[in-house]
């Protein structure tokens, strides 16, 4: 008898992707619940359906009401893909980041608490730990939790429950914090799809700042793999990081992604920084590495390719 996995957000790029992954490597059972806000996409998990292991629901983890209509089973791991993450988004109104990432993860911990599930893992973000000068180390899982703006706020937040309903409860919890994520079906308001997208069109590319913030990049292909091994071998109360390993400024991102589709450099814009924009983000995934034998495959150049080319043959853009 096959496993069942609860999946919250999985019409969500990071989501739907690891539901595919499964689907295609796996015989698990995967019920995808999501809100289909404006980062959950239809179309993410159109061939789903042909798959008899996969169901969907469309619910809140935010609203418990909502959310305990999943419950009709008892899961094997609940993994929570579920949030808000637009940073700009959040500076102009932090209330839904709340709703989902902190209240939501709460609802999900009660219903483990509740029997409802066996295990759980939280997807998180190398956001939480704040900003790195040029010549710090990578953020390892014993880095500080230094948040600069209200998403990475709530990330954390929800982070600190799971960590608390640990310590209090001992549930079996897991925490992932992975590096900037990138790849197919992305939202297109995310920087690697704007900038693909824009330039597919001929649209002027904006560009925070000197263009000089640096990021450390991770294929989403890899991250799948790596949240697969938690889920199959990761120890209850841990927390391992994922990163690329692929650190480039924005303004380098761009410059290959033009320079790739041959458009001119003309179309990018400076313009005014970000409040709260983080310098530099890179991860440290020795941990996982040692531990579970994880580590990326996917180049950022080979993954940058295949990103661009899919969003080509898509028309250019993500649909909403």
């Amino acid at each position: 008898m096959s496993k069942h996995l609860l999946i919250t957000g999985g019409a969500g790029f990071i989501g739907s992707n690891f539901i595919e992954y499964m689907l295609k490597n796996s015989a698990y059972s995967i019920t995808n619940i999501d809100a289909l806000t404006y980062a959950g996409q239809i179309d993410n998990m159109m061939t789903f359906k042909k798959y008899p292991n996969y169901r969907f629901m469309h619910c809140d983890i935010g609203n418990r009401d909502s959310l305990i209509k999943a419950f009709d089973r008892n899961y094997e791991f609940i993994i929570n893909f579920a949030a808000e993450s637009h940073v700009d988004r959040s500076i102009e109104n932090a209330q839904p980041f709340v709703d989902t990432n902190v209240s939501g993860t709460l609802n999900l911990l009660y219903a483990l608490l509740d029997g409802k599930a066996k295990k759980m893992i939280q997807i998180s973000t190398d956001e939480v730990y704040g900003s790195l000068r040029s010549d710090d180390l990578p953020f390892t899982e014993n880095s500080p939790l230094t948040p600069n703006n209200p998403y990475s706020a709530s990330k954390a937040s929800a982070d600190l429950l799971v960590r608390s309903f640990y310590q209090t409860y001992k549930l079996p919890l897991i925490i992932t914090r992975c590096s900037n994520n990138y790849g197919p079906r992305q939202h297109n308001e995310k920087f690697i799809p704007k900038v693909i997208t824009n330039a597919l069109n001929e649209q002027k590319i904006p560009l925070y700042g000197d263009g000089k913030n640096i990021r450390d990049w991770l294929f989403v292909e890899d991250h799948c793999r790596a949240i697969r091994m938690v889920l199959e071998h990761g120890e209850p109360g841990e927390i391992y990081n994922i990163g690329g390993g692929h650190e480039r400024t924005n303004q380098e991102v761009i410059t290959f992604i033009l320079d790739y589709l041959n458009k001119s450099h003309t179309l990018i814009q400076f313009v005014e920084d970000r409040k709260g924009h983080d310098r530099r983000y890179a991860i440290n995934w020795g941990k996982i590495h040692k531990e579970l034998g994880w580590m990326p495959q996917v180049t950022f150049r080979e993954g940058l390719i295949r990103t661009i080319e899919w969003y080509k043959n898509n028309n250019g853009q993500q649909k909403r």
